[in-house]
């Protein structure tokens, strides 16, 4: 039978969540992280963009679980 779940996916950590609480998510849904992305987050005032953040991805893939 096939898994339904994709190969790979990625994980956002959302806002107020630690990235040990991301990466419990993603063991608890059975991936592996493999990567792990930073993006800058800005906002314009007065015509210039100012860094207000950044945005955390773990690219993951699938466990493959002995039976």
């Amino acid at each position: 039978m096939r898994n339904s779940k994709p190969n790979k996916k990625k994980f956002i950590v959302k806002e107020n969540e630690s990235i040990d609480t991301c990466l419990d998510r993603i063991k608890q849904d059975g991936y592996s992280p493999t990567r792990r992305v930073e993006e800058p987050i800005f906002i314009e005032e007065n015509g210039q963009l100012i860094p207000y953040g950044r945005k955390i991805i773990f690219d993951a893939i699938l466990l493959k679980h002995e039976h």
